[in-house]
């Protein structure tokens, strides 16, 4: 189990590099952490830090996503142990890998295990594994963003996305999809974590107390919503 034990070390050490932490310190002299939401990813970076320190933070949490999963195909030789299941055994290097990733990033090691939500670094494990699934996901994260204002349903709403996406691609548009089997259900439960890691932003949305990035509320309604009034 060696080659499995240093893909999944490797990648939750990469995962777990605290950017958000680190360049809030270098450049304005404070732990992220202890502003806005209390949280290290890109979303608080953007309403603390601004959108150029913001969008540095979520590159590298993108990247570090991608990494991870170029670790696991590039050390990739055969799985060390029987795969009876119908698991292609690329896929399932990639997925340890990225999950191991994504865990890291939630619960970092280097800053206390205190990390971020999470997305970014799902979204680069996702587009190295699954670009056309992950940009459909993308596309409904913007649509959803852009007429509610909320970075966090727009997060889960695309957490759905991905595995919806993947589902129909194979099974009613007949797309062959490599390691579908694999890539499904890992999808799956990745959806299902970060909709848990954002428990507490739905408990806020339910009642009405999420915080709105007003400059994304591009598309508004005349309506009333169920996510506090006119929007």
């Amino acid at each position: 189990m060696l080659s499995l034990l240093v893909v999944v070390t490797i990648g939750y050490f990469l995962g777990a590099i605290p950017f958000g932490v680190i360049i809030s310190k270098k450049f304005r002299g404070f732990d992220l952490r202890t502003k806005g939401s209390g949280n290290m990813g890109s979303t608080n970076a953007f309403r603390t830090l601004g959108w150029k320190l913001g969008t540095l933070v979520q590159l590298l949490d993108i990247a570090k996503g991608v990494a991870a999963v170029l670790v696991a195909t590039y050390f990739f030789n055969g799985l060390p142990f029987t795969n009876p299941m119908p698991f292609q055994d690329i896929t399932v290097f990639r997925f340890f890998a990225g999950a191991a990733a994504v865990l890291g990033h939630c619960y970092t090691v280097f800053a206390g295990w205190k990390g971020g939500k999470g997305i970014s670094t799902t979204a680069g494990m996702l587009v190295a594994i699954a670009p056309v699934e992950f940009a459909v996901a993308i596309a409904i994260f913007l649509l959803v963003v852009f007429a509610s204002g909320y970075i966090s349903l727009g997060s889960i709403s695309a957490s759905v996305a991905f595995p919806t996406a993947m589902f129909l691609r194979q099974n009613i548009f007949g797309v062959e999809i490599y390691g579908y089997h694999t890539m499904i259900v890992g999808a799956i439960m990745i959806s299902a974590f970060l909709i848990y890691r954002h428990r507490a932003n739905i408990a806020r949305l339910l009642a009405k107390r999420e915080n709105k990035f007003e400059k994304l509320h591009i598309f508004r309604c005349k309506h009333s919503g169920i996510l506090g009034g006119k929007v």
